[in-house]
């Protein structure tokens, strides 16, 4: 090997950089066992203590010395399902924006194109912009989108005039929107990072206005959640005094008994009495008394619809108008929405707002206001104003936030509050449509721009208000479309099973290659495990997330490691049996192995690619640790198993590159693989038509991810029945699935209810209703336990996950383009490389075969194996890795097709392939078995969550390696035309070496 010094520098450079980077994921794993341990469990002393860090420093190298913060920001990044924590896509609202555009425009063709939008999206591929424009275009009429009534409107003037067509106007939107979702890019970014998350991901998903935010290591979750989702909405309205509706409340609650009498045709003519008419001015008092029924005369309190409902009033001359049950708010809105209650206010009040206010803490009470509104329901003084926001703590020591706003917003703040002190009435601060306080103006006008908003505040909450008032609003509502939750204590059972998993398919494989290689095993085995160092380096140099499926493919490529080895030894066992010197059969080895282990890691290295464009979340971190894992596989194998191979053949020692035992395995083979194929054809086609048989019949258990839905992972003090809690939270859902998820004490239960609905609202509310369902089943468990973070935690709510169905049908289709796209890939590749499409034919069609035979045996199986078989996002990482796999080996045998025609040019065609695929017969055996080794140690010992995972790897290696040797070769051989066959195959040869043969 030339450049041998060279090689050594790299070698130990990547390796002293690796040995640097993870030194940094082992000083913070230290640091943050010692928080631990000091805070005793305790989450806010531990965040605490480690704030306290963030400055200091901790990690002294000698060369340089490191605080927290940087050591953190070195780590190795754990995935959510190694350290638990959120990811969600949020969806931001094109609909609202175009709404925004439109200044709100009531215009009849405009809003039934936003309606008819809204259909086109279940069933489209487009983005909500484009199924807008089809809408629009399909009813249009003589309307335009540069309409006054639509975009040519005061905001957008100086861009749309009158006289554009519909043409001009499209690209102005589209880049309008497209500033918009960059926006709410900036303002969740911005959120992210004053929530103080350890290496955080954010990142726009294509131009659909899909947003990916993950937050590893996140303690309290559902903060976290209605952070991402506030819009922040500020606005600052004149408010009427609670005493001018107090008639009103009256009149409401007779046109309610007088609807519910007709409803019910319970009052007869001849039972309806005149109400008395009474010139005499009733008082406050008096009106009150009547609405809650406490008046002597009145009805009793039942016959009151709305005045049942109110549990108090405010002070007097005070903005607010009623007090409600937090319950019965709903109902309550939902009466003062009503066109006939609309009617019966004055004229001058047609306009009001009623909005409540946000509950004290653990009260069951909260407050109607009135707020003095106009008809283009536009705020005096919006949040946009805000320069900057802070949390603190107000006069009575409640956590408060204080605001300052810019000239214009000051200018108009001081005119409201001197209005307000001049008529004694008040001021109320809204955010997202609840009313945060109304204060009063006791001091007069207030100038300068500063104000403060108070209430029944939460440190934590005040904290939030003012970063996301910092941050700045959303453009628009941001609905989560996909979200995954998962707690701390879930991760750190996967991280334990990880490693055992690991550790345990790592020894197999050192300890086979030795035992099968000798010293030699010995040498590749030290590689191996460089290779493990330059891997886990790589990742946490880039910044890399670990997940589960990561470590999956780390293990994998154990496997892809061995293999080009195996290539390697095996062609030096072969040069050494046709009697050549050690050296030179070395030096030849590594020569004639090096096309086979280029071919086979670049068709696997072509899927993982394909994986990591169309995957996501865990599924793109196990293609980023294959692409790496391949690239340090190669470097390994070909140099630094050669370095030390030379190293000691050059201090005269000597290898045999086999053991007692083995070295006359798998010699002088010559099977006739061809004469087999037609019963392999039959085999095969017998198990196609089963497989396709079942796939029409049985179907497939498609999960959340391919069909929407929410499913919660929640475990037991006991074992518990599927069947049973099926049948509960029918009753409670509609329809709902509980499947055993690992252990009887564990459930995976999946549900379609309220799937269309979004809303951290209605996600509580789920939530809560499936604890409520399950609670007989857990011994004294709160809601608050069943939903902690607790680390520790052993029972409860561990994993919740939503998909929504749009998403849902997109990623079903990115499955299947990145499936498609795999097997176009490689069949090019294969082409290329080969120059005859019968080889990629085979090979695709051998492709075809194994990924049929997988999808059968889940088919027929997954309603009675012991484990989730679900066809998910992670399935189809399974299944391109079939594919790379498949290929990987039929890639080796086609190789040493084409080398066979070149060595041996009088050989018959029969005879070149029988003798490929017998020469090739050590080497695919030895892989496949190393690689069943590693994939079953993760299925037996590694987590509950990739055990399908695992076990679609199993079946596919298994079929994988029989239809390379009795499909896809079988299948290029019936194609290939004989006569031209070595044609074909056989290297040019320069034309003056062709004349000096002649001659």
């Amino acid at each position: 090997m030339q450049n041998k010094g060279l090689v050594k520098l790299f070698a130990i450079l990547f390796g002293l950089v690796s040995i640097y980077q993870l030194s940094f994921t082992f000083k913070a794993n230290s640091v943050e066992d010692e928080a631990q341990t000091i805070s005793n469990g305790n989450f806010e002393e531990e965040r605490i203590y480690l704030d306290s860090l963030s400055s200091e420093k901790v990690f002294d190298l000698g060369f340089a010395d490191y605080t927290y913060d940087e050591v953190k920001e070195n780590a190795m990044n754990l995935g959510l399902d190694l350290k638990g924590g959120v990811s969600v896509i949020l969806q931001v609202s094109v609909k609202d924006i175009l709404k925004g555009l439109a200044n709100y425009s009531k215009d009849p063709v405009f809003n039934k194109a936003l309606d008819d939008a809204t259909e086109l999206q279940k069933n489209s591929q487009n983005t909500y912009l484009e199924d807008f424009f089809v809408a629009f275009d399909a009813i249009k009429g003589d309307k335009k989108l540069a309409s006054p009534e639509i975009f040519a409107n005061r905001t957008l003037s100086e861009e749309i005039t009158f006289d554009m067509s519909d043409d001009q106007v499209k690209p102005i939107i589209e880049t309008k929107i497209d500033e918009s979702i960059v926006s709410a890019f900036e303002v969740l970014r911005k959120r992210i990072d004053e929530f103080g998350v350890v290496s955080p991901s954010i990142q726009r998903l294509g131009d659909s206005g899909r947003i990916l935010v993950e937050l590893p290591g996140v303690k309290d979750k559902e903060r976290a959640i209605k952070l991402l989702q506030s819009t922040a909405q500020l606005e600052f309205w004149e408010a009427y005094k609670g005493e001018q509706f107090m008639g009103f409340l009256n009149q409401v609650n007779e046109l309610l008994k007088d609807m519910e009498a007709e409803q019910e045709d319970a009052v007869t003519e001849s039972t309806e009495e005149e109400k008395p008419t009474d010139d005499t001015e009733q008082t406050e008092d008096d009106k009150i008394a009547d609405l809650l029924g406490e008046d002597p005369d009145s009805s009793a309190v039942e016959n009151n619809p709305l005045g049942k409902l109110i549990r108090g009033f405010g002070y007097q001359g005070g903005p607010i108008v009623a007090q409600f049950a937090v319950k019965d708010k709903d109902l309550v809105e939902e009466y003062l929405n009503m066109p006939q209650v609309r009617a019966l206010l004055p004229a001058e009040m047609r306009e009001v707002k009623f909005l409540f206010g946000k509950p004290a803490t653990d009260s069951e009470i909260i407050d109607l206001y009135a707020l003095i509104g106009n008809r283009d329901n536009v705020p005096p003084l919006s949040g946009a104003v805000v320069t900057d926001a802070r949390q603190e703590f107000g006069p009575t020591g409640k956590p408060v936030v204080s605001m300052q706003m810019n000239t214009k917003g000051a200018k108009i703040w001081e005119e409201l509050t001197g209005k307000a002190y001049q008529q004694q009435s008040q001021i109320a601060i809204v955010l997202d449509n609840v009313v945060y306080s109304a204060p009063g103006v006791t001091t007069g006008a207030i100038s300068g721009g500063n104000s403060q908003i108070s209430g029944e505040f939460t440190l934590n909450e005040a904290t939030d208000l003012a970063n996301v008032l910092r941050a700045g609003k959303l453009p628009a509502s941001a609905d989560i479309i996909q979200g995954e939750v998962v707690g701390p204590s879930l991760g750190q059972e996967a991280i334990d099973s990880g490693k055992l998993s690991f550790l345990i398919a790592l020894g197999l494989v050192l300890v086979w290659m030795l035992f099968y290689y000798g010293k030699a095993g010995l040498f590749a085995d030290i590689a191996m495990l460089f290779n493990i160092l330059l891997i886990f380096g790589v990742l946490s140099g880039l910044g890399a997330v670990l997940t589960l499926p990561g470590i999956a493919g780390i293990v994998l490529t154990i496997g892809m490691s061995v293999d080009a080895n195996v290539l390697i030894f095996e062609r030096i066992r072969e040069e050494l049996y046709k009697g050549k010197e050690q050296k030179e059969a070395i030096q030849d080895g590594f020569a004639n192995a090096l096309s086979s282990i280029l071919d086979a890691n670049i068709t696997t290295g072509l899927t993982a690619l394909i994986l990591f464009i169309f995957g996501t979340g865990p599924i793109k971190g196990f293609a980023t640790t294959l692409l790496i894992g391949i690239g340090t596989s190669l470097f390994t194998a070909i140099f630094i198993t050669r370095l030390i191979v030379d190293w000691y053949v050059g201090r005269g020692g000597k290898l045999e590159f086999s053991t007692g035992i083995t070295k006359n395995l798998f010699r002088n083979i010559n099977i006739e693989f061809l004469k087999k194929r037609k019963a392999a054809y039959i085999i095969s086609a017998a198990l196609i038509v089963v497989s396709l048989g079942s796939l029409f019949t049985n179907g497939l258990d498609q999960g959340v991810d391919f069909v929407g839905g929410r499913t919660y992972q929640v475990r037991f003090a006991n074992d518990i029945s599927a069947s049973e809690i099926t049948s509960n939270l029918t009753d409670v859902f509609g329809s709902a699935d509980a499947k055993t998820f690992g252990s009887a004490n564990q459930l995976k239960i999946t549900t379609k209810y309220k799937v269309n609905e979004v809303g951290t609202e209605v996600d509580e509310e789920i939530r809560q209703d499936l604890y409520n369902a399950l609670q007989p089943y857990f011994d004294g468990l709160s809601y608050e336990e069943f939903i902690s973070d607790n680390e520790h935690k052993t029972v409860g709510l561990m994993k919740y996950y939503k998909v929504s169905p749009t998403i849902a049908d997109d990623i079903k289709k990115a499955s299947f383009w990145a499936i498609l796209g795999s097997l176009i890939v490689v069949f090019l590749y294969i082409l290329f490389r080969f120059k005859r499409w019968q080889f990629s034919l085979g090979a695709v069609a051998a492709v075809f075969h194994d990924v049929l035979i997988v999808l059968g045996i889940f088919s027929l199986t997954y309603k009675f194996m012991p484990f989730t078989m679900e066809i998910d996002q992670a399935f189809i990482a399974a299944i391109l890795t079939v594919i790379g796999y498949s290929l990987n080996d039929t890639v080796v045998v086609f190789d040493r097709i084409r080398e066979f025609f070149n060595e041996h040019t009088s050989w018959d065609f029969d005879k070149v392939i029988n003798s490929s695929l017998s020469s090739t017969l050590s080497r695919t055996l030895n892989t496949s078995l190393t690689t069943l080794v590693v994939l079953l140690s993760i299925f037996i010992f590694g987590g509950d969550s990739i055990r399908g995972f695992m076990f679609a790897l199993i079946i596919g290696v298994i079929v994988g390696t029989y239809s390379s040797l009795f499909i896809a070769t079988p299948i290029m051989y019936d194609t290939v035309k004989r006569g031209d066959a070595k044609e074909g195959l056989r290297k040019k040869e320069d034309p003056k070496e062709e004349e000096e043969q002649e001659a």
